[in-house]
């Protein structure tokens, strides 16, 4: 079998081009992508080139953890069913390049453990569940209701999203770019030198990825407040040591999220607690895809584009 493959051949060059993909197992499943999200933290990293090296990685390679797609085979042993419609977090099937994290392509062979049934109601939607898994993830580090996020992009977004479904206090989300003002839905969004931005909190969580923020954000915790990064700093992460000594403040960090954590959001979505909606801002076809990734990377406007291998040629 053979797939159609977006490949990050080297740091800032991107084609689509054929692979060939691994023969399935009993326990494997193949599955024809509807679409892929693109993110704008990880991907870009790999794309740029300024990606913090760690086992597996290699160039050329196929990128992506976010896409759904339909069931075409199923293994004896997978526990799937062809018809079904699946969200993949990654695969690593592919014939001369790394699957890291190995999504973006319009087939894919993975286990079928490693796929998540979906309602195809909100197949385009759910591109944004490993993102909604990994902002429930820090909220669950936080181990406290969260006051504070700093960035309202895509993640802060869902993060602030999902705290309502967890019946927790809407917290303030502060911003800087004034494109991504606009979308708070029972919470607000404020500038963060607003008087009511500046104000001590017990819990702030950093979903921005820019380390600019923390040492602001030390100096409004309370004593004994806690700080969860949540965001991928690529360089080193420094901050002021007086402010955060005074307050003997908790650093958390928040890695990826866990299985448990995409159930959950699962769950919430389907029981109708949590909404997917009106986050996903732009579409491409494959053939489009290096012109997409371009405006992913750099258009503040743009919070998540999809690849629509459904508009493939």
């Amino acid at each position: 079998m053979e797939t159609t493959a977006i490949v990050f051949e080297d740091p800032g060059k991107l084609q689509v081009k054929r692979l060939g993909l691994t023969e399935p197992s009993d326990f494997d499943v193949v599955v024809e992508t509807m679409v892929s999200g693109v993110s704008t933290g990880t991907e870009k990293m790999l794309f740029d080139g300024t990606m913090p090296a760690f086992p597996g990685m290699r160039y050329p390679l196929v990128p992506g953890y976010e896409s759904v797609a339909r069931v075409v085979g199923a293994g004896p042993l997978s526990g799937r069913k062809v018809g079904e419609t699946v969200f993949i977090p990654g695969a690593s099937c592919f014939e001369g390049a790394a699957g890291l994290f190995g999504a973006t392509a319009n087939r894919l062979v993975l286990p079928g453990v490693r796929t998540i049934q979906i309602s195809e109601d909100f197949s385009e939607d759910a591109v944004l569940l490993a993102l909604a898994a990994t902002a429930h993830h820090a909220l669950i580090r936080a181990e406290s209701p969260v006051d504070l996020i700093i960035g309202h992009g895509v993640l802060g977004r869902l993060m602030a999203r999902l705290a309502c479904a967890l019946d927790q206090e809407p917290p303030i989300v502060t911003e800087t770019c004034p494109d991504r003002m606009h979308g708070a839905d029972d919470y607000d969004v404020l500038d963060p030198n607003d008087a009511r931005a500046s104000k001590p909190f017990d819990t702030i969580i950093d979903a921005s990825g820019n380390q600019d923020a923390l040492d602001p954000a030390i100096s409004q915790l309370t004593k004994g407040g806690t700080l969860v990064l949540a965001g991928f700093y690529g360089d080193r992460v420094s901050f002021a040591f007086p402010a955060a000594f005074m307050r003997e403040i908790s650093v958390l960090l928040s890695a990826e999220f866990k299985p448990d954590d995409l159930q959950a959001v699962v769950d919430l979505v389907d029981s109708g607690r949590l909404s997917l909606g009106g986050l996903v801002t732009h579409h491409a076809a494959p053939s489009d895809a290096a012109k997409a990734y371009r405006t992913a990377f750099d258009d503040p406007a743009c919070l998540k584009m999809v690849i629509d291998w459904r508009k493939a040629a």
